[in-house]
């Protein structure tokens, strides 16, 4: 057996014999320490001195330029040129807001017509967030195919418009897994294979053209432990597509303690300092602070991290997130990536952009009110529900209200907290009480259900608009066979597995013993049955909708009949028919509830319908928008110069719910 030596993390490289964990040599897999089983079955892990970095040069190109994916050009306005790469880092907190900045990069370069993707790396050891606590790390976002991923990635698809999928979003669990599996199958033989290049050929946008520019967004803090191995994959990667092909931005927080108000640099030197010692070196700093950073704080910390003026980038607090591309473009991000990436742009009008600064105008300038009660349990944490607040802020802005937002815990409104706890409760019933409409978002877990089925049961019978989304849905159900069919035990099996009126069951496929990976996931198509539903005409008046979903549990079909005889109606069903995805109760301004997620897929300029019809009847605005044929009047609409998501195409009116451009 060959001496034990230690071998440097590798990118790539084919190896001799049979290759055990060497990262980049399969798909999904990352950089990681590497060894080799030579064919006498000893371990030999080559010493990384001159000759050993000699040996491995030679094949490591020749398997490259044999896999394709060195040198592969690709198409920029006619001619061949490399893919180009964005690094987005962190440091000296996380929640800086990495994600808003790099989707902002990457909403500027679109507008500049150029074909983005973006790919999410979080250094924990989970597969996927799937199983992840709302309260630590927010609302899990579900992709096309299934796929549960980072909330970043509902920031990619809003501001970019595009479908990513699970690889989009890669872990060190998923890492762990991947080359485990590989290895325990004899997988590695010596092939060199790409993750990052791969993933980020893959088309993201609806017409199928391959990206040109590929953002990435390092998770957590530069200096965490479990993110040093991608750290240091990143620095060997700048070598490898060359330095014009990559950039790495540095998102860096600037204090301003209340007692001096002066601006502190040193957390950002020392930030920097520990990127630098690393390997990376940032091409631009941006600077996360309260107020407008000042000329001399922007000039000490040019002097310190070894940077020009220019590259550093003031990000500081705006009225609104759409303001962030436009904050980004004024101090000459797009002139800088043209010169550092060069990026071959033609220099025309940005029509996206032009978009952008107008929703922004109106955002501001809104002076109507519309209040929504969101009922949950996660409502302590706001990115527990942030893509439920996106689609109704993009409803509220397509209606030109102002949003306003009232977090109730749903367990504040059961009857047990008017004893322990009467001051919240009647706080709770109070913000309840004075919305104009009602939200209960998905969610699992028993705790808090009573509570949302009152609100329930308040908004029918008090005719407030009421939207129910997965277990909100279900709950309705519950509420309804409870109230008005006098069914007083029903129940979900969720919760209670022996009632006698089980009106929400399990689904044959879902596994009770295993809570990872064995829900009904990703995008499913729902088939309208009754034309005269609000929701089918809110969509358009389309036949079908394919929305993404994400549960366990669905309403037990063997007894739909009872609630149909009583004006609640599944207006709505999946291909086989087997599966409740719509309800509507008659004789109500809009009481719906939907299986599936429909906050999922709601854009700036493109509300979901959902959402978008919650938000016409909470204003008063619903009858006579369907009276117009599911049409705005020309105040409500955006200009004909503010141009789509594609970098290529134009509207002309914005029409909601929008299925397909115009």
């Amino acid at each position: 057996m060959g001496q034990i030596t230690q071998k440097p993390l590798s990118l790539s490289g084919p190896g001799r014999g049979r290759t055990g964990c060497c990262a980049w040599q399969q798909p999904g897999a990352w950089a990681f320490p590497s060894y080799t089983l030579p064919g006498d079955g000893g371990i030999e892990i080559p010493d990384p001195g001159p000759d050993s970095l000699k040996r491995q040069k030679r094949p490591l190109c020749q398997g490259l330029r044999q896999s394709g994916d060195l040198g592969r050009g690709i198409s920029f306005f006619g001619s061949e040129r490399s893919m180009k790469f964005i690094l987005v880092t962190g440091g000296v907190i996380s929640g800086i807001g990495k994600g808003i900045i790099a989707s902002s990069v990457g909403t500027i370069l679109k507008s500049c017509g150029l074909y983005v993707t973006a790919i999410k790396i979080d250094p924990y050891i989970n597969i996927d967030a799937g199983t992840f606590s709302p309260y630590e790390h927010g609302e899990v976002f579900v992709l096309d195919d299934g796929g549960e991923v980072d909330l970043d990635l509902g920031n990619y698809e809003r501001f970019l418009d595009i479908r990513l999928t699970k690889d989009n979003n890669l872990t060190t669990g998923k890492i762990y897994q991947s080359v485990i599996n590989k290895e325990r199958k004899g997988d590695y033989l010596g092939k060199t294979w790409e993750w990052v290049m791969r993933q980020a050929k893959i088309p993201v946008d609806d017409d199928g053209v391959e990206p040109q520019v590929c953002v990435i967004e390092l998770g957590g803090t530069v200096g965490d432990i479990e993110s040093m191995p991608f750290i240091e994959a990143f620095r060997q990667f700048q070598f490898k597509v060359k330095k014009e092909n990559f950039c790495n931005i540095h998102v860096s927080l600037v204090p301003q303690p209340s007692a001096t108000g002066e601006q502190k640099t040193k957390p950002t030197q020392n930030s920097v300092r520990e990127l630098r010692g690393l390997g990376l070196s940032p091409d631009l700093i941006m600077c996360r602070c309260a107020t407008p950073l000042e000329n001399a704080v922007k000039e000490k910390i040019s002097m310190f991290c070894h940077v020009e003026p220019g590259q550093v980038i003031c990000v500081h607090d705006v009225s609104s997130i759409y303001r962030v591309p436009l904050l980004l473009e004024d101090q000459g991000v797009v002139e800088y990536f043209c010169r550092r990436l060069n990026l071959p742009i033609q220099m025309r009008p940005r029509k996206m952009l032009t978009k952008w600064k107008e929703m922004s105008d109106r955002s501001d300038r809104l002076l109507e009110h519309c209040s929504i009660a969101l009922v949950g349990k996660y409502t302590k944490f706001s990115d527990s529900y942030a893509s439920v607040i996106k689609a109704l802020e993009h409803s509220a802005l397509a209606i030109n209200h102002k949003l306003e937002v009232k977090f109730i815990d749903s367990a504040d409104l059961e009857p047990a907290m008017l004893q322990d706890e009467p001051v919240k409760y009647h706080e709770a019933w109070q913000k309840l009480c004075s919305a104009n409409g009602v939200l209960v978002p998905g969610g699992f877990g028993v705790r808090g259900t009573e509570g949302k089925v009152q609100a329930i049961s308040w908004a029918r019978k008090q005719k407030k608009p009421f939207l129910g989304v997965c277990l909100g849905m279900q709950l309705a159900v519950c509420e309804f066979a409870r109230n008005v069919l006098g069914w007083e035990d029903a129940n979900s099996t969720e919760f209670d597995p022996e009632t006698k009126h089980p009106v929400v069951i399990d689904m044959p496929e879902h596994n009770p013993g295993q809570m990872g990976g064995t829900m009904r996931l990703g995008k499913r198509r729902t088939i309208f049955k009754s034309n005269a539903s609000i929701l089918k005409k809110l969509y358009g008046d389309v036949e079908y909708v394919d929305e993404r979903h994400r549960h366990r549990f669905e309403v037990n079909p063997d007894l739909t009949h009872h609630f149909e005889a009583k004006g609640f109606r599944f207006v709505g069903q999946d291909v086989e028919g087997e599966r409740m995805e719509v309800i509507e109760l008659d004789d109500h301004s809009y009481f719906v509830g939907v299986q599936y997620h429909p906050e999922f897929t709601s854009r700036p300029i493109k509300p979901s319908p959902p959402y978008f019809g919650l938000l016409l009847a909470a204003a008063g605005k619903l009858q006579s928008y369907l009276q117009k044929g599911c049409r705005l009047s020309p105040r409500d609409t955006y200009s004909d110069r503010s141009g789509s998501s594609s970098p290529d195409s134009e509207i002309s009116e914005l029409k909601f719910p929008s299925i397909t451009q115009d």
